[in-house]
């Protein structure tokens, strides 16, 4: 072949070559595509608790000093609870259907929940939402049996199809729609409840509308990102 064709035909194979790593780094350095937009709206602002109400124990008394300390409290971005008494905090709206997402970490042995179409916390056990309406109940029990009071339960009620939780210190992601009768929960990316109320006759009667809550009830844990979205009827 002469010299000069030669010359020519090698730069052309340099570059086929090359030609996939230009395509490689371009595709890595295109931006990813946005999230899609699922209506979910945050509903803690991540510096302090307005739209919440504190509802039962407020503060507790640290034993170090003896100082009285709330129970409840923003720090980091996340909404904390040392667990030092029974109570809970109230997202102050009530919801009829709904989506609800949250994110929550457990210290080894804590106790907590989340209510949902409840009353108002007022001290008897009736307007607990145990009672009153529905508690999923979370625990520090990864690895245990799923009961009617696992995580992802509907406590005193409905055990759920699985324990979905993770060990103490790393973060839950739990999802709660309610439409109507029908209540759908997944901890964890697993379904742990998928349910018409009407089918079990505890259950039939609960309200279909009312508050969120996060409980205090035993040592601390903490929760970020609270979303909510309406449904319409």
């Amino acid at each position: 072949m002469p010299v000069a064709r030669i010359c020519c035909v090698q730069p052309l194979l340099r570059l086929l070559l090359a030609a996939p790593l230009f395509l490689a780094a371009a595709a890595l350095a295109a931006p990813a595509p946005p999230p899609a937009d699922d209506g979910l709206v945050p509903i803690f602002n991540g510096k302090d608790l307005s739209g919440w109400v504190v509802e039962g124990a407020s503060s507790s008394k640290s034993k170090k000093d003896a100082k009285s300390e709330p129970i409840w409290s923003v720090r980091d971005g996340l909404i904390r609870c040392t667990g030092d008494g029974f109570g809970f905090i109230r997202y102050d709206k009530k919801v009829e259907d709904f989506v609800f997402e949250v994110e929550y970490r457990m210290s080894p042995r804590a106790n907590s929940g989340i209510g949902i179409r409840s009353t108002r916390f007022t001290g008897p056990a009736k307007t607990r939402p145990s009672f009153a309406a529905y508690e999923i109940q979370l625990l520090d029990d990864a690895g245990k049996p799923a009961t009617k009071s696992s995580t992802g339960s509907l406590y005193r009620y409905v055990a759920p199809k699985e324990n979905a939780s993770k060990p103490a210190g790393q973060w839950n992601q739990i999802r709660i729609e309610c439409r109507g009768p029908r209540i759908l929960i997944t901890l964890n990316g697993k379904t742990v409840q998928d349910l018409d109320q009407t089918t079990v006759s505890e259950i039939k009667d609960k309200p279909l509308s009312g508050y969120i809550m996060l409980q205090s009830h035993s040592r601390p844990v903490e929760f970020r990102n609270p979303r909510l979205k309406v449904l319409k009827p």
